[in-house]
């Protein structure tokens, strides 16, 4: 979308069309946009409604209803904080009695519109001229956020009790940017504001090593529904917990914390009843063996982030299974065991191994109407397959043995 194209679309008339289009459907895309310009509509502001219709359908998934009335460029949709999870970075800011909050890195304004919502001032600045006009837009029902076209690294902190980032790590084209010192801004840039303003926020890439990690900071690796979203380095009053490794985990509207048990160390052992594989935040936290202990189990591999239990736990940190056989990797055998127990419908899960799950299903040339579940792995040092079935808080209640 074109300067032109905002312009006519933020006019009553534009913002008019833009609502009262269908749900997008690419499908019908070119045939709306030939009958909207057939009907006398400027180019430029039929392709920004139908760009925005798009950008808004896509947004849902992160910003709920918030989306039906926000603006979005592609790459700010990209950025853009899921709202459950911009929801926790701004009752941190909330919980440690801030008041002013700088985010130097608004975007299309998803943390300012967060944080304002739980009643937070929030000066926003966007480096981009067209996306700080566009974050304008999706603020204008909170008159305590202040967007401004700026660099955030030039903003004046001296009534700034808190300050927020999310650098960019891609560069125009879209590429991923692994150097933190080519990050937009760069991450010692805005490391630095901590010595000016002591509550500083910043959420990156989840990919972060430990290494990477300042040691007076607290990282907090997040998952949505099973999908690691980010790392978020919380300092001073924004970090009540002290320095150190957590993941949250949101899933279903709940929302799950797991820091690391210092006074006790998960062992290895064989493959019991239960297999459970952790949550993808509690993998980068380096917290498996923590899960471990709280489903009273030990790990599969001292280099595998798989855990295994004799008992049934429910836990939000992880997906359980029941095991049903454990067995040698040998295509042949394995081939043999699925078709005799008639197995045409087949999930492989895999983890500290080289095989191509795709290709091992072609060799294995299913054959049959059961459905089975195999996860590839290392136990004891060996290439093994462990057949197992998902566990579900069903209906049927706990089976022998479980708790």
């Amino acid at each position: 979308m074109d300067a032109d194209g905002l312009t006519r679309l933020l006019a009553p008339d534009g913002w008019a069309l833009l609502s009262a289009l269908p749900p997008y459907d690419e499908r019908l895309a070119m045939p709306i946009a030939e009958r909207l310009r057939a009907e006398g509509l400027h180019p430029s502001l039929v392709a920004a409604a139908l760009t925005q219709s798009r950008l808004r359908s896509r947004a849902r998934a992160k910003l709920g209803d918030f989306a039906s009335g926000m603006l979005f460029t592609q790459a700010g949709l990209e950025q853009a904080t899921r709202l459950e999870v911009a929801a926790h970075h701004a009752r941190r800011y909330r919980d440690a009695g801030l008041s002013h909050v700088a985010d130097l890195t608004a975007g299309i304004g998803a943390d300012a519109l967060a944080f304002a919502g739980v009643g937070l001032r929030v000066t926003a600045a966007e480096v981009d001229e067209m996306t700080a006009a566009i974050a304008t837009v999706n603020l204008r029902h909170f008159p305590e956020a202040t967007v401004v076209h700026a660099d955030g690294l030039s903003l004046d902190l001296s009534d700034v009790d808190g300050v927020y980032a999310d650098p960019a790590r891609r560069t125009g084209t879209g590429r991923r940017v692994f150097d933190p010192a080519a990050y937009a801004p760069p991450l010692d840039a805005v490391l630095a504001l901590r010595e000016r303003v002591a509550a500083l926020g910043l959420k990156l890439g989840p990919g972060l090593p430990h290494g990477a990690v300042p040691h007076d900071a607290r990282a907090q690796w997040v998952s949505s529904d099973g999908e690691v979203v980010e790392v978020g380095l919380w300092f001073g009053p924004l970090a009540p917990e002290g320095p150190g490794r957590s993941a949250l985990v949101l899933r279903a509207g709940h929302a799950h914390v797991l820091a690391p048990d210092e006074s006790a160390h998960a062992h290895v052992g064989e493959v019991g009843t239960y297999l459970y594989e952790p949550d993808g935040a509690v993998i980068r936290a380096g917290l498996v063996g923590d899960v471990a202990l709280e489903v009273h189990g030990r790990l599969v591999d001292p280099t595998i982030a798989y855990v295994t239990g004799d008992e049934r736990h429910e836990t939000p940190f992880a997906t359980g299974y029941r095991v049903h056989d454990v067995l040698p990797f040998h295509l042949k055998r394995l081939r043999s065991y699925l078709r005799e127990r008639g197995v045409g419908r087949l999930t492989i899960k895999k983890r500290g191994t080289a095989v191509v799950p795709e290709q091992l299903r072609k060799q294995l040339d299913l054959r049959g109407s059961a459905e089975s579940t195999i996860v590839l792995t290392r136990v004891g040092g060996h290439q093994s397959v462990l057949v197992v079935e998902p566990l579900t808080p069903a209906a049927d209640g706990p089976h022998p043995g479980e708790s």
